[in-house]
């Protein structure tokens, strides 16, 4: 149990006491000076709202492609129809985009992937869109 105590003090004690006193002398050698304020940010304009939904957008875009590609077959093409529907053979087809896999009839690869690329393609290249013409239109 007292092992358990110093290493407690150890570990937790010693660092912030450390880290304590660093302050202190840091402090100290600043003159105690308050830190100043950080300058007013400019407000968030709506072509930087909908900038940011844009990149949003493809971002998750990108990895709901990336998780639907991770069905498809690459190295091992049996292996992704045994992964998927529990059969040992070569899929029958299988594409990137759409995002596909078929083996033995079955669709592999979840529903909701393709509509859900398709949904966030539209709100990315919308949002661009959006973004660069009320960018233009701030600076007439």
């Amino acid at each position: 149990m007292t092992t358990l105590i110093g290493t407690m003090i150890l570990a937790i004690g010693l660092p912030a006491w450390a880290g304590i006193t660093y302050v202190g002398l840091v402090r100290a050698r600043r003159g105690n000076e308050l830190p100043q304020p950080d300058p007013p940010r400019s407000p968030r304009t709506p072509a930087k709202k909908a900038a940011w939904v844009a990149g949003l957008a493809y971002l998750a875009g990108g990895a709901v492609h990336v998780y639907g590609l991770s069905y498809l077959p690459f190295l091992f093409p049996d292996d992704a129809c045994y992964f998927g529907v529990g059969i040992k053979d070569y899929p029958d087809s299988s594409s990137a985009l759409p995002v596909s896999l078929v083996c033995h009839g079955i669709e592999v690869v979840p529903w909701w992937v393709n509509p859900g690329l398709l949904v966030l393609a539209v709100t990315a290249v919308g949002a661009t869109v959006t973004s660069v013409v009320l960018m233009l239109r701030r600076h007439r």
